[in-house]
């Protein structure tokens, strides 16, 4: 039976030189690494109580909303800055050459909420940080964090310490 891992195809040298792709699109395309994914990635959340799933924008929302809806759950889309249309809370993080802004409507999170936060890739961390402190500066309780693809060697967990995080796949230099 294969894993989720097998389905991840990589691609040398991409987006340059010395850089191994992970690529995704390869589990998302056949049936049966897509459903792997949700449930591996579901896998991690047994036995966590939590409220709602948050998926960030864009490759979070194809692996958050399914877990959601199969475990009955709300999903809270965390977005690129002036996507939403109601009134949101933002968050801005450092980037390898400069900075980024999401946001997440005000209503979404209510104080003491509990929510899994899902997202494709850990690699640094910083996105996965600013998305932790949207939902803490409604109130909310980050219950854990779950990737399916983690680059232990970018230092995403150390960033992340103080939250539950678990992935389904690490490539550890490989």
């Amino acid at each position: 039976m294969k894993t989720v891992k097998d389905y991840i195809t990589t691609i040398p040298d991409f987006p340059k030189p010395g850089i191994m792709f992970r690529d995704i699109t390869s589990v998302l395309e056949d049936p049966d690494g897509f459903q792997a994914a949700i449930t591996e990635l579901d896998e991690k959340l047994e036995g966590v109580e939590y409220d709602v799933i948050a998926g960030i924008e864009a490759r979070g929302f194809m692996f958050g909303a399914p877990i959601a809806y199969k475990n009955h759950k709300g999903f809270v889309p965390i977005r690129k800055k002036g996507k939403l249309p109601r009134e949101t809370v933002e968050q801005t993080y450092d980037l390898e050459y400069g900075t980024a802004t999401i946001e997440l409507h005000k209503d979404s999170i209510k104080p003491g909420m509990r929510v899994v936060i899902v997202d494709d890739l850990a690699a640094t961390g910083g996105t996965i940080e600013a998305a932790a402190k949207l939902v803490e500066k409604l109130g909310g309780e980050v219950a854990k964090i779950v990737f399916l693809i983690e680059l232990p060697a970018l230092g995403g967990r150390k960033r992340l310490s103080k939250y539950d995080v678990d992935t389904v796949v690490a490539f550890d230099g490989e």
